[in-house]
């Protein structure tokens, strides 16, 4: 199969630039004990090791079935993100020459070489675990995912019908020859490469098939029309096979001589020279012409079926400019993530109970009523909410409703770094605007793979009389913060201004907030509202840097608080008195923080870290950090709050002090972003944090400790467990039963 002669130079050139950047071979030498480096894992492949966590959700038999399905696309669609990210970063590097930029970091070369082979070994076990247990699981349960060739004429007669009527209108099937291109495939596209043949001719043509992603990707057999929802005894048949399986009709007059299915993967940034800031009139204009540039991105990753046609993955990678170590090849669905439709089937009995976040206690008055008014019940006393498990529509939601709605308000502020495209809060904030309310809105355009949403709803908004700024130029703006600004009746009984905030740990997400752990605080604590007014000063004005009261905000004060906080355990450690450290996040990556964390460990302090995803610090060394442990909790929500706890040389931990924060121990928070940290001084509140740590630290269910070596083992409950405790039913379900039962205070 020869390409258009024109293109013979360029396809040389490709060749050339490829081998110039191959992956070194897996095997490298261990880092030596002792060495610097080996103070720390290594960030990927410790990101692919909690990836392997999650994978481990699904392989588990004591996870319901659908729910098993459910974390083999999670699975997927992490790694999905990891390519494009993570992949595409190791490749770029390799490409400019750049070496390893930290301690903990692998060469460029080896830690590429060293992802392969983790991914290659974890993608294989989620084949099996679909082949050998979920797909025969379904079958028993009445939901049987079929190939085409496992049909009965009837039904192969029919959904054929049913392919030239809905599908075979959409497809395009786009020839490779002299006069046509190679064509653009798009990123995570579902593609088939066929090769074809005229009769009588010698040479192969290609031509590619894109897989539509406007139609389900599972059809029903018994009767393609309906909706796989309707659930009674499903016979379901993927898209791809079936659009494989009718390819005589894209291609008449001509012999298939094979088909290749294949799945692409782009980087996540384009690999052309960004372009100069000071190229556009401002961040909006930038971010757009950023996401136009992303989708020409070069390609990191190919995923195909085992034994692939030489031929046609051979012409693929060479017009990609891939090798053989961009190619992962397995058994089963080419996108997993298409597995997110079966989760969402009506068998109940195979998913995980009904949880309604209940709302919060503290803002129910009697027989389970609604308070009427949240702002006199904030003047009571600090609100800590903790979603899932308490409502967020029914607290922030309404924290803002409420406050459009209010006459006496006079202004409202807010942070968007992620939202929902139907975000209730775009509506309120521009239903605000319109009543003539002063209304500022912080929208984050650059928050990854967010970008297009987020100037939507830039648009919007400004669109409705909202100030929309985009934050502090260099940084982006990662705090999740709410003000308002009230006109009451103060305490001394004059009229006033009173403010009230709410910091979180989470986005304003109302979709999210039902799946991921995320913690808020509802305040009119004038110490810590006039430090969220000074940082919406920050972000949207030209004010110099502000000295803030109780919050920590990044990248100026948090960072050296949070050192000082640990110094001060050490210092208490060394004297004798209690020393204790509980920190709970998604990642730990900050190499200061780290080496802060050694030195607390070697002087006695006990440190607990709770992180869910990534950790370089290697815990249980001895003679560096035997006192420190390392857990994460993986299971039905995602972990996503950070709380940070240090004992300050107290016995009692509710004389300690607690923070809750938008920022991870990662340098990019540390450094890079806008980032807040606030307080807790409520002692219901603190009581709270602490029962909260003591569920997460006893869980012996859904808990797993980081070994020394980077591997992490699953706890489990021991011999004389109570069966109801927190060691055997796990976090969220500790939790939720906690929520059920907690009363009003």
């Amino acid at each position: 199969m020869s390409p258009p002669p024109k293109d013979r130079d360029k396809k040389k050139n490709k060749k050339d630039r490829r081998q110039s950047s191959e992956v070194a071979p897996a095997g490298a030498p261990p880092l030596p004990e002792g060495s610097p480096e080996a103070r720390y894992f290594n960030r990927d492949t410790s990101w692919l090791e909690f990836n392997r966590r999650v994978l481990a959700q699904a392989v588990d038999e004591r996870t319901p079935l659908l729910e098993r399905v459910k974390f083999l696309a999670i699975f997927a669609s992490n790694l999905d993100e990891f390519f494009m990210k993570r992949i595409g970063l190791l490749k770029r590097r390799i490409e400019s020459g750049r070496g390893v930029r930290a301690p903990g970091e692998l060469p460029p070369r080896q830690a590429l070489a060293a992802c392969r082979d983790m991914i290659i070994e974890m993608v294989q076990q989620q084949a099996n675990c679909w082949r050998r247990d979920i797909r025969p699981a379904l079958a028993e349960a009445g939901v049987s995912v079929l190939s085409y060739d496992d049909l009965t004429d009837h039904e192969r007669a029919r959904i054929d019908d049913w392919f030239m009527a809905n599908v075979f209108p959409i497809l395009t099937p786009l020839a490779v020859d002299p006069g046509h291109r190679f064509p653009f495939i798009s990123n995570l596209s579902e593609n088939l490469g066929v090769l074809l043949r005229a009769p009588g001719a010698r040479e192969n043509k290609f031509a590619r098939v894109k897989i539509p992603d406007v139609l389900p990707q599972f059809v029903r057999a018994d009767e393609p029309a309906g909706d796989i929802s309707e659930h009674s005894a499903l016979r379901l048949i993927a898209l791809d096979d079936l659009v494989r399986h009718n390819l005589d009709d894209l291609f008449p007059g001509l012999d298939i001589i094979a088909v290749q299915p294949f799945r692409l993967t782009r980087s996540a940034a384009p690999d052309l020279e960004e372009e100069e800031d000071d190229e556009y009139e401002d961040l909006l204009e930038q971010v757009e012409a950023e996401l136009r540039l992303r989708r020409f991105a070069s390609a990191v990753r190919i995923q195909i079926e085992p034994d692939p046609h030489p031929e046609i993955l051979r012409f693929i990678l060479d017009e990609l400019e891939l090798d053989e170590n961009d190619v992962y090849a397995r058994p089963g669905p080419l996108a997993f993530a298409d597995l997110f439709a079966l989760a969402e089937l009506p068998l109940e009995e195979h998913k995980d109970r009904v949880w309604t976040p209940v709302t919060p206690p503290a803002l129910t008055a009697a027989h389970d009523e609604l308070m009427p008014d949240i702002f006199a019940r904030i003047r009571e006393g600090d609100i800590l909410l903790h979603h899932p498990y308490e409502s967020f529509h029914q607290s922030v939601e309404r924290f803002i409703d409420e406050a459009a709605a209010d006459p006496n308000v006079l202004a409202i502020k807010q942070t968007l770094y992620r939202s929902s495209s139907d975000s209730p809060f775009i509506d309120t904030l521009t239903h605000a605007a319109e009543d003539g309310k002063q209304v500022a809105c912080l929208v984050e355009l650059r928050a990854r793979f967010d970008e297009e949403k987020n100037v939507a709803f830039a648009r919007q908004l400004e669109k409705a009389g909202v100030h929309v700024a985009y934050g502090v130029v260099g940084l982006k703006t990662h705090c999740k913060c709410s003000l308002v600004v009230r006109r009451e009746t103060l305490d001394d009984g004059s009229l006033g201004i009173r403010t009230y905030a709410h910091v979180g740990t989470g986005n304003y997400h109302p979709r999210t907030a039902q799946l991921y752990t995320d913690l808020g605080l509802l305040t009119c604590d004038p110490a810590i509202t006039s430090d969220v007014i000074k940082l919406f000063n920050t972000l949207t004005g030209h004010a110099a840097e502000h000295e803030f009261a109780r919050l920590l905000v990044a990248p100026r004060h948090m960072r050296s608080r949070f050192d000082e906080l640990i110094v001060q355990e050490i210092e208490h450690a060394r004297g004798g008195r209690p020393a204790r450290i509980i920190a709970k996040m998604n990642a730990l990556e900050d190499r200061k923080i780290t080496e802060r964390l050694y030195e607390a460990s070697q002087a006695g302090v006990r440190v607990d870290l709770i992180i869910r995803g990534f950790c370089s610090l290697r815990p249980g060394v001895p003679g560096l950090s035997e006192n420190i442990r390392v857990t994460s909790v993986i299971g039905r929500f995602l972990e996503h709050s950070r709380v940070f706890y240090f004992s300050a040389g107290e016995s009692d931990p509710l004389k300690g002090s607690y923070y809750i924060s938008s920022a991870d121990w990662m340098y990019r928070n540390l450094n890079n972003r806008v980032e807040a940290a606030c307080p807790v001084a409520d002692p219901g509140a603190r009581a709270r944090l602490w029962s909260l740590f003591e569920i997460i630290l006893a869980d012996a269910r859904d808990a797993w400790i980081l070994q020394p070596d980077g591997f992490y083992t699953r706890k489990s409950p021991g011999p004389d467990a109570d069966p109801d405790s927190p060691e055997s039913v796990g976090t969220f379900e500790s939790l939720m039963r906690l929520a059920s039962t907690r009363p009003p205070p």
